[in-house]
């Protein structure tokens, strides 16, 4: 049969029906692509071509082998049959848009059969994902699903399941159909034997469904479809959760106070954000990962991550023409979040691990916060009860560089009777952090860690009076110039005592001197969590071989586990874990207490659990006696979460549970000396 194509249609060509709904379709895609573009790049400028190599390689494994995606085994198995079938799929475009010439005229015979055989299995895993995704949708509807509009996903999959099916009847009345490189459509054409009629039918219910799908995609969330890519390719490649300095000099170092020139402090208009934070905005596939994984969203407070980025693409298309302008929109971005949302992030960043697209969440918040704490030092009503008590915290650090408020010479004063160096060079530095140093609780666990190195024979110090915050609080609350002053007198501290090495109990004080230092003249510091160390000097045969007594569960900080990427040596440290909670490693539900809360007051409403609480039953679910922790502030909101469910689970640090074992070691050899001894006498 003739080419459908080619067929008139009355006086009309059939490929003047095509050009027409082509450049309507193509034209209003490209108008909506090229107007996400200008919006996008709106934003302050970011260096993001850095490291070509690395940044293809992820786009390799992350946007092509879908390999995020794919950590959802069920929803993300039928993404990647979708996604892949339209790969393979998208060139059929076209042929059918040129009656064959393309297959038949360009193609090399030799490529034509396999060519063919990769388009139809792309139409078939394609059909095979959408009926799975409709399914899941409709009859088995996810928790996270229900209560919500369906229509534009079920639309889109429709749609999509249409230009699946009907190309395999295209193909049947193709002549010549191959049953061995399109097997599928020559059954149609054997079995079911369609008519003219139908086949033309079903070439131009192919092309309407093309139509406007790719008239919908920059209307939907599917315009992930082409912003993803993107997306993937420019994430940022600096460590998790290292923030970005007030200014940055040419050298890619942060100006130090001295010499800073900042006309204005973080994120309070769209434009403030960079071009690659507002690509997230278009690259939003609403897939609720981030929703699923967000500790304030679980404890029923305002912030919704994903609600934050569809805040950033819904503002600019509401505000185009005033953006477009130059001016500046009446609302501000601050304004669309919402301060109790700002406010709400523990920044525990486990919505950036879960996103499938590499989408930065928490930069947005963080940013927020630093324009309402440097500039504008007013805070909405709603929200004035939670932060009144970090602004507390925030003179204890400027007047006494600890949240406190103690005097700074008691720093070092629970190292009293330990014998170690107090502010002289050492291999080892041992940075108490403010935790250890000022609550009771901790400054057992930096004993017991002093302890240990020095069992170990390590040339171990501490910095004593001279150790100050690292800022973390600080720098989380969006005080980025009192952060920056914290950093820039430890890191001369440490130049003047000639501090090379340092260990670190918290996670906190871990990441902020290990990688954001690094901005300020840090580079050459290495800096190691104590469950890091204690494990590598158990490897070496400098400490006894771990074990413990009673069944274990581990909690993993968030800023050791998921944002450190050290997951390992705190199990090792402690001879293994006998049970893990249902959410663990880079899945760890958030203690509560990073980005700042540690100092504010949680609010949460009837029916919901603060977020200790929730990781608190979580721990106590899984039957263990001893709760085993690597962070004092995770120390502190799980003990206090344990007492409020009423458990009798045990809250150790790392080191106090191995400052066990040696003593309980050291007992036992002294007591066989002891038997041998005497069985000698005798």
């Amino acid at each position: 049969m003739e080419h459908p194509l080619l067929m008139n249609y009355g006086p009309i060509p059939g490929w003047a029906i095509l050009a027409v709904i082509g450049a309507v379709s193509i034209s209003f895609f490209t108008y909506q692509v090229w107007k996400a573009t200008r919006l996008v790049m709106l934003g302050k400028s970011d260096n993001r071509f850095d490291n070509w190599p690395a940044r293809v390689k992820e786009v390799a494994t992350g946007w092509l082998g879908q390999k995020k995606v794919l950590e959802d085994k069920i929803a993300g198995g039928i993404h990647v049959l979708m996604f892949w079938g339209f790969l393979m799929l998208s060139t059929d475009m076209f042929d059918l848009a040129t009656a064959n010439w393309f297959s038949h005229s360009f193609l090399p015979e030799v490529i034509k059969g396999p060519w063919n055989l990769v388009v139809e299995t792309g139409y078939t895993i394609a059909f095979v994902g959408c009926v799975a995704a409709l399914t899941r949708r409709v009859v088995f509807t996810p928790e996270k699903l229900k209560g919500k509009s369906q229509l534009e996903g079920n639309v889109i999959l429709l749609l999509i399941m249409t230009i699946t099916l009907t190309s395999f009847f295209v193909e049947a009345g193709e002549a010549g159909v191959s049953s061995t490189y399109e097997p599928i459509g020559a059954w149609v054409a054997d079995s079911i034997v369609p008519s003219t009629n139908v086949v033309v039918g079903a070439y131009w219910a192919h092309m309407l469904a093309i139509a406007t799908f790719m008239f919908l995609i920059p209307l939907s969330k599917h315009m992930h479809l082409v912003m993803a890519f993107p997306n993937v390719f420019f994430h940022d490649m600096r460590p998790m959760a290292t923030m970005e300095p007030m200014q940055v000099a040419d050298n890619g170092r942060a100006v130090l106070l001295d010499d800073l020139d900042v006309e204005s402090f973080g994120t309070a208009n769209y434009a403030d954000l960079t071009w690659r934070n507002l690509i997230d905005g278009w690259a939003c596939t609403s897939c609720a990962r981030c929703q699923d994984v967000c500790p304030a969203y679980a404890s029923g407070k305002a912030l919704n991550p994903m609600q934050i980025i569809h805040d950033v693409r819904n503002y600019a298309n509401d505000n185009y023409s005033t953006l477009m302008s130059g001016e500046t929109p009446e609302e501000d971005i601050i304004a669309r979040f919402g301060e109790e949302s700002i406010w709400a992030c523990t920044t525990c960043h486990a919505c950036v691990e879960a996103c499938p697209i590499y989408i930065d969440h928490v930069p947005k918040l963080t940013d927020a916060r630093r324009h309402l704490m440097m500039e504008r030092m007013e805070f909405d009503e709603r929200v004035e009860d939670t932060v009144m008590p970090l602004m507390a915290t925030i003179e204890n650090l400027e007047s006494d560089s600890n949240p406190y408020g103690l005097p700074s010479h008691e720093r070092g004063d629970w190292a009293e009777g330990l014998d170690v160096k107090v502010a002289e060079p050492a291999e080892y530095i041992y940075f108490a952090g403010c935790a250890a140093s000022f609550d009771e609780r901790n400054k057992k666990v930096a004993r017991d860690t002093i302890s240990i190195m020095k069992e170990a024979g390590l040339d171990v110090g501490i910095l004593g009076m001279q150790e100050g915050c690292t800022g973390d609080a600080a720098r989380r609350a969006g005080n980025e110039y009192l952060f920056q002053m914290l950093a820039e007198t430890n890191l001369s501290t440490f130049e003047e005592i000639g501090v090379k090495k340092v260990v670190a109990s918290c996670p906190h004080c871990f990441h902020t001197l290990g990688k954001e230092y690094k901005d300020y003249g840090g580079e050459d510091i290495e800096v190691m969590h104590h469950s890091q160390l204690i494990n590598h000097l158990q490897l070496e045969g400098k400490l006894p071989d771990p074990e413990h007594d009673g069944s274990v569960t581990y909690h993993d900080p968030c800023y050791l586990g998921r944002i450190g990427g050290e997951l390992d040596a705190p199990r090792n440290a402690i001879g293994g874990v006998n049970v893990e909670p249902e959410r663990s490693g880079k899945s760890s539900f958030c203690c509560g207490a990073g980005g700042a809360q540690m100092w504010m007051e949680e609010h949460v409403d009837e029916g919901y659990d603060r977020v200790n609480i929730i990781r608190s039953k979580e721990l106590a679910e899984t039957g263990a006696e001893t709760v085993a922790v690597g962070c004092p502030f995770c120390s502190t909101m799980i003990t206090d979460g344990l007492s409020a469910i009423g458990s009798e689970m045990e809250v150790k640090d790392i080191a106090e549970i191995v400052w066990e074992q040696i003593k309980a070691n050291d007992v036992a050899i002294v007591a066989k000396k002891e038997e041998v001894a005497g069985t000698a006498e005798a």
